[in-house]
């Protein structure tokens, strides 16, 4: 009989997530694509009711297909694989184009975003992507494998990744500007 009340309680036999999940890899195939999904960070809201509190999740997940799109969103729920998915779902509608040279970013950009300053900037093969962890989900995402990135401003992840984004907006792609200047690549670089 106590098995049966175990049972028919809402939730009773639901398996909870734990928080360990929080930087590991989520690989969901999906009909539409192939994208890489990174758990940034996992935040526990208490709201205070009558019979005690209760808890809720936000996530703020990073997707790209390491091949320079890349995006970001932000997942609320109840559950936490409830709010990854979420999360996972709103990344896939703000995706972005990365311009990428040789495996870095192009050119050294700052991006700002409220408290949050980061600076990014190229660095040679094999140097790897050296950044934060908030900014290191946003790179490997995108696909870019040596970078050197600096988070100058607020820790809040959040922000690190909104001011991630905005200095990779603002990169311009060197082979539109070659063609626009009407030059050879090497030009653009070496002056």
């Amino acid at each position: 009989m106590a098995q049966e009340r175990d049972n028919n309680r809402p939730g009773g036999d639901r398996q909870r997530s734990n928080d360990r999940d929080r930087n590991k890899e989520a690989s969901r195939m999906g009909p539409d694509s192939d994208f890489k999904e990174k758990v940034v960070a996992i935040n526990r809201v208490a709201k205070v009711v009558k019979g005690g509190r209760r808890f809720s999740f936000s996530a703020i997940v990073v997707v790209g297909d390491g091949n320079g799109t890349v995006g970001y969103g932000l997942g609320k729920a109840n559950e936490v694989t409830d709010a990854i998915a979420k999360g996972i779902d709103d990344a896939k509608k703000n995706l972005v184009k990365v311009p990428m040279y040789k495996h870095t970013v192009p050119h050294v950009m700052q991006g700002k975003y409220s408290g949050g300053f980061v600076l990014v900037q190229p660095a040679a093969a094999g140097t790897g992507v050296i950044a934060g962890g908030a900014m290191r989900a946003v790179f490997e995402s995108a696909g870019i494998k040596d970078v050197l990135a600096k988070s100058k401003g607020s820790s809040n992840p959040h922000n690190v990744v909104k001011a991630t984004f905005d200095a990779l907006a603002k990169m311009r792609d060197p082979l539109q500007i070659a063609q626009a200047r009407g030059i050879s690549l090497s030009r653009v670089f070496n002056g």
